[in-house]
């Protein structure tokens, strides 16, 4: 290892390995760590935050009394063999599944319920159109077959050309096999398949949402609602090429083995990335965390060297290449990928607490305690892929959407561990706010509140006097979300998720499998394959990447 590159590895002690955190997916670093002591190493963890978890965390300091999952706010994708590998619920994960799981409301007085609940889909979607309530099941059933294709790809490190790290004869017939064996059962899978299947698939991945949606559907309302799910967290359009394998990617996880089923996480979402830490703990190493900062130089803030012959780095891929690593020692051909790849987000999340529940004029009955139309995501804004199309095109433009699409979760009527009795916390995950305003600038204050208001009059505008339940906020926009994570540009996902960023090509191309042209140096979070979401695959992933 060179001088310049050994100028990055830190510890008081010398370790076998480091996980760096302070980004949004710190439970990526997290899972390497568990994976990594369980096999025998020495680990040491360092978070740029003084909150364990990088962005997968809770935190009540924001209003007093109540506790926020300030910026991931729901579980599905966290992988099904990492719960059970790690034994998370034994370490005090509890999932808590929404049922009906998505509500949106209408102006005219409308209204669509959707969940796990067949009978109740039939029944909801037939309000707007027969035919598209018959579609529907066919539709849920061809994505689900989807996911499983996906399912081997995703907890697979990909089948990367090794570089140059001169290899021994044995363990390049080693990669060999490796490869040939991934390439044999993915060919397996989609021989199962079947070329209809196969057909309709790469027509989902490279088509926009909007296509998908027309071809199956011809209700507004319904196609607006499942278009938020390709667009979330993008700076992407429905007729973006390629939005449909967002939609795939937001229907791939699952809860209590059932596809597509969200779920609260009990205490916020901090309490995932708690039960990782207490796996890796059990595993046997005691540093699982440091408040110091990590400045990109071997040192910490408060002078202490840090030596290791491993490091893994769960920042984006801007922020590890760019930011920490010194450009000398990374080709140039790979510096200039990393610097002109897509990190652009439109995403700004706001954390509210509220006296009440917000009471929707559309439905007749109201339960303080919490209905049907309280439990899932309700879309605000979205009853059309016109009025989110128009939002994205304002956005584009350099300004804040005129009328938000806004995605309200309420936490609290399921999860009573962090409100007040009688108070809720409510998320609010609102597109689109561009990272740079044509006019204005998100350090003003006066254009945040104005934002947050305009925001709050829209929630009025189907609930009454939502405004006025408001006793506190915080939000995020795309640079409090990187200056405040290291999200760079706000984007949540550490890096766009189109085709020309994914598998073999994420984070740059010749460099998926975690390891990176600097020797010992590896990435493991949402900047690497299969990409973001709170899954832990990449930290599976790359925790299994012989050194």
């Amino acid at each position: 290892m060179s001088p310049a590159a050994r100028s990055l590895l830190l510890s008081a002690a010398r370790r076998e390995a480091v996980g760096r955190g302070g980004d949004r997916r710190g439970h990526n670093g997290l899972a390497a760590a568990a994976y990594l002591a369980r096999a025998g190493r020495s680990v040491t963890v360092l978070e740029r935050r003084g909150v364990l978890g990088g962005a997968a965390v809770s935190e009540s300091d924001l209003v007093p009394g109540f506790r926020f999952s300030r910026c991931s706010y729901l579980l599905s994708l966290l992988r099904p063999a990492l719960i059970q590998e790690l034994e998370l619920e034994r370490h005090g994960l509890k999932l808590l599944p929404r049922s009906p799981s998505s509500f949106t409301p209408c102006l005219d007085g409308r209204y669509l319920l959707l969940g796990p609940d067949a009978e109740l889909n039939h029944s909801e979607i037939s309000k707007f159109s027969e035919n598209d309530a018959c579609a529907y099941p066919r539709y849920e059933e061809k994505l689900e077959k989807f996911c499983k294709l996906m399912d081997f790809v995703i907890d697979s490190p990909p089948p990367e050309m090794r570089h140059e790290y001169h290899l021994s004869m044995v363990d390049r017939m080693k990669d060999k096999v490796d490869k040939s064996v991934f390439w044999s059962k993915l060919l397996g899978i989609v021989m199962q398949q079947g070329q209809k299947d196969m057909v309709d698939f790469f027509d989902l991945l490279l088509s926009p949402a909007s296509k998908i949606l027309n071809n199956w559907f011809e209700g507004d309302v319904l196609k607006a609602t499942l278009a938020t799910d390709a667009v979330i967290g993008s700076m992407a359009g429905v007729h973006t090429p390629g939005s449909g394998y967002v939609l795939l990617h937001h229907v791939m996880g699952e809860t209590g083995g059932q596809r597509g089923v969200w779920a609260y996480v009990e205490g916020g979402m901090g309490s995932v990335s708690s039960a990782i830490s207490k796996a890796a703990l059990e595993a046997g190493f005691p540093n699982i965390c440091s408040s110091h900062f990590w400045e990109g130089t071997g040192v910490l803030a408060d002078g202490t060297e840090v030596l290791t012959s491993v490091v893994l780095s769960n920042a984006t891929p801007y922020r590890t290449f760019v930011d920490l690593v010194p450009a000398n020692v990374l080709p140039d051909n790979f510096l200039s990928a990393i610097k002109t790849a897509d990190y652009s987000s439109a995403t700004t999340k706001i954390n509210v607490a509220v006296d009440r529940l917000p009471q929707f004029s559309c439905c007749k009955d109201f339960n303080p305690e919490g209905g049907p139309e309280h439990m899932g995501t309700i879309h605000i804004g979205s009853e059309s892929m016109e009025e989110i199309d128009l939002a994205y095109r304002e956005a584009a433009n350099g300004v804040s959407s005129t009328r938000p699409v806004i995605e309200m979760t309420i936490p609290s009527v399921l999860d009573k561990t962090i409100s007040p009795p009688g108070q809720h916390v409510i998320n609010l995950f609102v597109q689109y706010t561009p990272y740079k305003l044509s006019e204005g600038s998100w350090q003003d204050s006066n254009v945040r509140k104005s934002f947050a208001e305009r925001c709050f009059s829209l929630i009025d505008d189907y609930a009454p006097g939502f405004s006025s339940s408001v006793v506190g906020y915080d939000m995020l926009t795309p640079p409090d979300l990187e200056r405040e994570f290291g999200l760079t540009g706000g984007n949540i996902f550490h890096g766009a998720m189109g085709l020309d960023s994914l598998f073999l090509m994420r984070p740059a191309k010749g460099w998926s499998d975690y390891r990176t042209p600097v020797k010992g140096l590896y990435l493991c979070g949402s900047g690497a394959h299969p990409g973001g979401g709170v899954m832990g695959a990449p930290g599976r992933n790359a925790a299994s990447v012989p050194v």
